[in-house]
């Protein structure tokens, strides 16, 4: 398979952290995609359409906006023949979007319903560039006209999501670092980020307790689980099971079919 990824220049490098393209991905039944506490916007370069599984499965047109999920959702790896995307950091997305990332927690939308005519000639002149490098290009210059028009966010917003990766964190503490009452505080971080802060604040330490584990070294989960701030390793257990849908030990299992970040293979 074939992966590229590209960090862009300021002022984008605020609200994004990377942009990715990939194809060829091998062949699979599906791909499970784990819960990061970030928004997405995905271009699907060869179809027209983007394909979501689940108890009814949905089509949606070549250009979509991934909304903050609370569990890992799964995907058809034969859209990964040629795909580009944008991964937001977290709370990063807002600007850009034309609606709030609250509005499009744990659902799919039609970046076309968002953007109008402007999502069609995104996926046009992508379709068009003929390299990684030129599609990121592309990326870049759309992203930063719509960021010059954007309204701001929120102060509390960065600081609160900042605050948050700290093992040792709990909203009401967050919440008044901010200076906004803690149901205030809910309200905005949940508008902007896509979750509410303690279902973030879970999510991302799930992703810390993942990021200490590597193929090929056995991992010892009552250090891990400590580190990240969880009460003990059946804690951590439970929010494995919650947010990749693996125990620790399957995840483990898995980490061979990694496509790429928060992406897992499931053979058939």
């Amino acid at each position: 398979m074939f992966y590229r990824c590209h960090r862009p220049a300021p002022p984008l490098a605020e609200f994004i952290e990377w942009f990715w393209y990939c194809a060829d991905v091998p062949t699979y039944d599906r791909v499970r995609i784990l819960p990061s506490g970030t928004v997405e916007l995905v271009v699907n370069l060869r179809d027209d359409e983007v394909l979501l599984e689940g108890p009814v499965r949905r089509r949606l047109s070549g250009a979509v906006v991934s909304g903050t999920y609370g569990g890992f959702l799964v995907v058809d790896p034969m859209q990964h023949a040629s795909m580009i995307g944008v991964h937001f950091r977290p709370g990063g997305a807002a600007p850009f979007l034309g609606a709030a990332p609250g509005d499009l927690t744990d659902a799919h939308a039609d970046l076309a319903g968002l953007w109008g005519r402007s999502a069609v000639e995104l996926r046009e002149r992508l379709c068009a560039a003929r390299t990684p490098e030129g599609r990121f290009a592309v990326l870049e210059r759309m992203l930063a006209a719509r960021l010059a028009r954007a309204p701001g966010r929120h102060r509390a917003v960065p600081a609160a999501v900042a605050a948050l990766e700290r093992p040792e964190a709990r909203v009401r503490e967050v919440a008044a670092e901010t200076g906004l009452s803690q149901r205030r505080f809910i309200r905005v971080f949940a508008a902007e980020v896509g979750l509410t802060p303690k279902l973030y604040g879970r999510v991302r330490r799930f992703q810390r307790a993942r990021g200490l584990v590597r193929p090929g070294s056995p991992p010892d989960w009552a250090r891990i689980a400590a580190e990240c701030g969880y009460f003990d390793q059946a804690h951590l257990i439970r929010d494995f099971q919650a947010f990749a849908g693996f125990s620790p030990g399957e995840f483990v299992r898995q980490l061979g079919g990694r496509v790429m970040p928060n992406h897992i293979l499931q053979p058939s």
